[in-house]
């Protein structure tokens, strides 16, 4: 496109929503409906958010309840790292998991440079892109989402959604009720970049593994048909 070409069509939008209202704005975008959401792999959205988040390179797994997270969570540390510690936000669902029952050691506060691990309670999942969505604060540090070699996501059942429009809709509404957070971070598998011949490089910028533990009731098969559509 040209830099004439350009102009006039800059020129046309301005024109067009001159002297418009919010009202008016609003009733146009209205008029273009809602775009049908991607079909996911399966009607389960609890089974389709963990195929999507194992296609994504995440690993799963699945907790009955709160004791069986914190089990969930000491395994993957430990086979990891052969340790129980890991630094967790100063979210009041965290602080209230039963971590001694699965002599968990975790340290409530911001990531460092160096830590092996850190763990975030997702505010949704959506089960169209295998996405989790976390609220950033000085309870819930980004630098958690962001600096460990490894982040531990837990993420309720019922806080699933479909898809990416019903997630903003949920969105919007906790806004409006706890008010604004101070970012949102839709994250959607570990951090990832590319070399110019497209040979992926996992932790270059970010974890390297990114476990998402989903909390709650689910069909029993969930974990093992959420497998199957992923290898397939």
């Amino acid at each position: 496109m040209t830099k004439s070409a350009r102009s006039r069509i800059f020129a046309k939008i301005r024109h067009s929503s001159r002297g418009a209202t919010a009202a008016t704005i609003r009733e146009e975008l209205d008029s273009f409906g809602k775009a049908p959401a991607a079909d996911l792999p399966t009607p389960d959205t609890a089974t389709a958010f963990l195929a999507n988040v194992l296609k994504n390179q995440g690993t799963v797994d699945c907790a009955a309840n709160r004791t069986d997270a914190v089990r969930a969570v000491g395994q993957y540390l430990y086979q990891h790292y052969r340790t129980h510690r890991l630094v967790a936000g100063n979210d009041s669902r965290l602080a209230a998991m039963p971590w001694r029952d699965a002599g968990v050691l975790p340290r409530f506060g911001t990531a460092e440079g160096n830590e092996p691990a850190a763990l975030s309670y997702a505010r949704l999942g959506v089960a169209e892109t295998g996405a989790v969505v976390t609220f950033t604060g000085k309870a819930n540090p980004a630098a958690n989402n962001l600096l460990a070699e490894h982040h531990i996501v837990l993420v309720n059942c019922e806080d699933l959604v479909g898809d990416m429009e019903e997630a903003w809709l949920r969105i919007r509404h906790e806004v409006d009720r706890d008010g604004r957070p101070r970012g949102i971070n839709f994250i959607a598998g570990p951090s990832s970049t590319a070399d110019i011949e497209g040979q992926l490089v996992y932790g270059a910028h970010g974890p390297r593994g990114w476990h998402v533990i989903l909390l709650g009731y689910m069909p029993a098969s969930a974990l093992e048909d959420a497998r199957a559509l992923a290898a397939g």
